[in-house]
């Protein structure tokens, strides 16, 4: 079975900060017509989107986009990009004809804190030069650390203040910033962000079509549950799912989460982004893979 890895490992390792774009792109910016998750149609469809940093994790990087297209599902992800290898990734795009639904923003800055503001929005703007160069649309953000003997009311409007300078960013893109809230009690101990209501009240206090929450299934269940009624209630600020069972993070249906019935919710909401598959596969990645793709057929199906 595959070792079990969070982000965690993947912030800590970048957790120096954001300094400056580490990929040569293209220097100017050209806006995009839509939102992330207008691009993509609201046909009832569920359209899964495999993190290839969790699947098929005993194969070279890029050769996991292959067998994500041959078990038939439309989209890749992962979370850092300055370690990628670029070039190979958009040969393998076009080879397998996959997309590229989401990738994270330059991790290590905390948004909990007033002065790291600016560094924020210039990892903002160079990631967005990133994007481009996979003709990627969602922009993944978390917002670091809980400050010690800080107010939260302070780091709340910190984080705030942080995404209302980045917006217009996005909003010029086209792209979406999907914040992420963690859970605490198992894989992030210490991140600030780990309720959906306060990401939801952030979203409204930020007031930017082009800023949405990323709302992961896994990290719910263990904080707040009451899934399908917190999903359907705020379905208008969800840019992003990410999907894991509880307990262990394995594929739906390993777990207590009964995903027919979330699956289902999903689909009937009106939703129209990608659903990320961040998961550790109890058994293959090819196994896993196809077992949440029927899942999914069969609640569309209800």
């Amino acid at each position: 079975m595959a070792q079990k890895i969070t982000r965690r490992d993947f912030l800590k390792t970048t957790a120096a900060g954001i300094g400056g774009v580490g990929l040569s792109v293209g220097s100017q910016m050209v806006p995009l017509p839509l939102a992330a998750e207008e691009q993509v149609g609201a046909d009832g469809t569920l359209r899964l989107s495999a993190c290839i940093e969790m699947i098929f994790r005993d194969r070279p990087f890029v050769e996991r986009m292959a067998l994500v297209a041959k078990c038939g599902l439309p989209a890749i992800e992962f979370w850092s990009w300055r370690d990628k290898d670029f070039d190979g990734i958009i040969a393998k795009k076009k080879e397998t004809d996959l997309q590229v639904s989401a990738f994270c923003v330059d991790p290590g800055t905390r948004l909990t804190l007033p002065r790291f503001k600016d560094a924020f929005v210039s990892g903002v703007e160079g990631t967005i030069e990133a994007l481009k160069k996979l003709d990627v649309k969602t922009m993944i953000v978390t917002v670091g650390n809980e400050i010690p003997r800080t107010p939260r009311e302070e780091q709340h409007q910190s984080v705030v203040d942080c995404l209302k300078a980045a917006a217009p960013l996005a909003e010029k893109a086209g792209i979406t910033l999907v914040v992420e809230p963690l859970n605490t009690l198992i894989d992030h101990g210490g991140y600030y962000l780990w309720s959906s209501k306060e990401g939801f009240d952030i979203l409204r206090e930020v007031g930017s079509p082009n800023v949405k929450l990323l709302y992961d299934i896994y990290h719910q269940q263990i904080m707040e549950g009451n899934l399908i009624a917190n999903i359907t209630k705020n379905i208008d600020l969800i840019g992003h799912f990410h999907v894991g069972d509880v307990p262990g993070r394995h594929e739906p249906g390993t777990g207590e989460i009964n995903y027919l019935n979330v699956f289902k919710a999903i689909a009937k909401s009106g939703y129209k982004g990608y659903i990320g598959l961040e998961f550790v596969p109890s058994k293959s990645g090819e196994e896993s893979l196809k077992h949440v793709k029927e899942l999914a057929q069969q609640a569309e199906a209800l």
